[in-house]
Formats: structure tokens, sequence, C-alpha cells
């Protein structure tokens, strides 16, 4: 090998291995992040994950895209989510149903999410409300199940869909309180919410979050409230604790997830950044207005808490036979 050859192995090479590996940590710091949501854009989910999108760009230094895949009760988001590389540049914003209600509802999943998915952060939580239109003149739970028993039919209770949230709360209220009640499933909140407020249905469980301003608008008259506590956006609301109708209890939350094989330290510096995010103003702000709650949890707490839900909601599937064909 000539000279030039030698001094070109000893000095360049080095070199140009220092800038290929500086320009390939650079182009992974530059990768966006993509926000996976199971929701169509303008729902509460969607929202949620373009304002702290938003705030999670300033913490990570790093653009962050929310792409929108519905469909499937979120089996469509989760499978895309799983398949992509556990680099943390891949995550999945989810509420309660495609974590810990589908692995019971659903004989065959595409993605199991205690294997496939690891908890990143909780971010927010809203309990069901039991709602009834401003025309049907009931003001109370107690006068709702005063016409379940002088009605021959019945109430009639709309839900966003089979083996939703709210279809969730409705099983416990019937199961509590033995209102021969007829569940009527919609294809989603937004139907779900109009037939209520025109009378074509007596009632619907939904998050506090999504129904407070109807509430505040006079459209729909909350009753109940299916937590072991008020909620701060409607304290003048009971609970079904407090009105004597025990376990109904139905909290819907909204988590990131990422793949699983994603490093630890991958996993605590997204959960760092996702609770930085929480209390940035703008957050902070949508959150409040919005009629929800926040919970500082660790991955290992969120976890923890996602094991108890699926136990829950497997138990309350399986006594009440739900079906994703009823």
């Amino acid at each position: 090998m000539s000279g030039f050859g030698k001094k070109y192995i000893k000095y360049v090479m080095p070199v140009a291995a220092v800038l290929g590996l500086a320009l390939s940590q650079h182009a992974l710091a530059a990768s966006p992040v993509s926000v996976v949501v199971a929701f169509p854009a303008g729902g509460p989910g969607d929202t949620l994950a373009r304002v702290t999108g938003k705030e999670l760009e300033g913490q990570l230094k790093k653009t962050v895209v929310v792409e929108n895949k519905p469909g499937g009760n979120g089996a469509i988001a989760a499978s895309t989510v799983t398949r992509a590389k556990p680099d943390g540049n891949t995550l999945f914003l989810s509420s309660t149903g495609a974590i810990a209600i589908n692995p019971a509802l659903y004989k065959k999943l595409i993605y199991d999410p205690a294997k496939d998915l690891r908890p990143v952060a909780l971010l927010v939580s809203t309990p069901e409300v039991l709602v009834v239109s401003k025309k049907s003149g009931i003001t109370s739970v107690k006068e709702l199940l005063e016409k379940a028993k002088s009605n021959p039919d019945g109430i009639s209770l709309s839900t966003s869909g089979v083996g939703s949230m709210p279809h969730m709360a409705i099983a416990q209220f019937r199961i509590a309180t033995k209102a021969n009640t007829l569940i009527v499933p919609f294809g989603g909140a937004a139907p779900a919410i109009t037939a209520t407020i025109g009378g074509q249905v007596d009632g619907f469980f939904g998050d506090v979050s999504g129904l407070v301003q109807h509430i505040k608008q006079g459209s729909l008259v909350p009753i109940g409230v299916a937590s072991d506590k008020r909620s701060a956006a409607l304290p003048q609301v009971p609970t079904f604790d407090e009105l004597g109708i025990k376990n109904v209890h139905a909290t819907n939350w909204y988590g990131v997830f990422a793949p699983a094989g994603t490093p630890d330290e991958k996993i605590k510096e997204l959960n760092l950044a996702y609770l930085a995010v929480m209390k940035t103003p703008a957050v902070a702000q949508y959150v409040q207005t919005s009629g929800l709650d926040t919970d500082d949890l660790e991955p290992a707490q969120f976890a923890s808490l996602i094991d108890q839900d699926s136990k829950k909601w497997a138990d309350l599937i399986k006594a009440e036979n739900i079906k994703m064909n009823q």
C-alpha cells in the first residue's frame, strides 16, 4: 500500500467514522415523533393528542406529528404502533377501551396490549356521568328509575358503541338498580348525544369532558356521576354511591404507550417529558376547561392501573355476556 493510502486510513477514515456517527445521531434526534390516535380528527382524543403534542415538541426538541387511524375500536392504531421500531419515535395515545376492554371483548385481537405495548404516561381521566334530555323533565336518578318501573318498556340508554366505556357504565347501572334497561348502541358519542338531547332515548352515560359544554348550554341534565368522588367540573352532581347505588364506577382514561422493546431509559425520558407537558399553562388550561383530571403516575403505576381495569372490565363483560354482535 502506498504511503498516501496508509495516511488515508490513519487520519481520514477515523474522522469519517466520527462524522458518520455524529450525522446518524443528528438524524435520530431530528426524526419526528408520531403520535398515533385511534380517533377521527376533531374528537376529544385527537384534541388531547394535538394540545399535548405541541407542548411535547418543546420538551423533546423534536417535531411531533399526530396521525389519525380510527377503526376497529382502536385495533388499527394499536397494530400500527406495535409494528413500529421501538425507538421512542412512534407512540400510541389511547383511551381505556383499546387497552383494558378490547382483550376481553374480542375473541381474536390482532395485538396484545400486555405484550406488545409499554405504558409511558397516564395523561388524563374522566368519569362517566349519566345525563338526560332537558326536554324529559327528569331531574334525578330517582325519577329515572320511577319511569323504568312505571313504563312497561322500561328505559332506554344510549352508548357510543358496544363495549365502549358508556356501555360498561350502563351495565354496572343495570346490575346495581335492576332497572328494565334497553341499551341502544350508536356509532360514536356524537350521535348518542344527539339522540339523547332529542329525546329518542331516555339517557346517556358519557365522559364528563365530552358532555360538560352540553350541560352548560342546558340541553342535557346531569343526574349521577360514576365515580367514588364528585367531579370538579360538576360539583353539584352526586355520585351513585351518594345515591345509595353501589358499584357504579366507570372512569375513562387517556394514556400514551410505546412499542414493546422500547428501552427503559427512553420510557423514562418520555414519561418525564409528558409529566412536564401536563404542567404547561396551555395544557393545564385545556384540562381545566374540559373537566378532566390528571395524575402523576410513573410507568409502573400506570401498568398496575391497567391490570386492575383489565380484570374489572373482563369480569363485567363475562357477567353481562357482552359481545361485539350485541
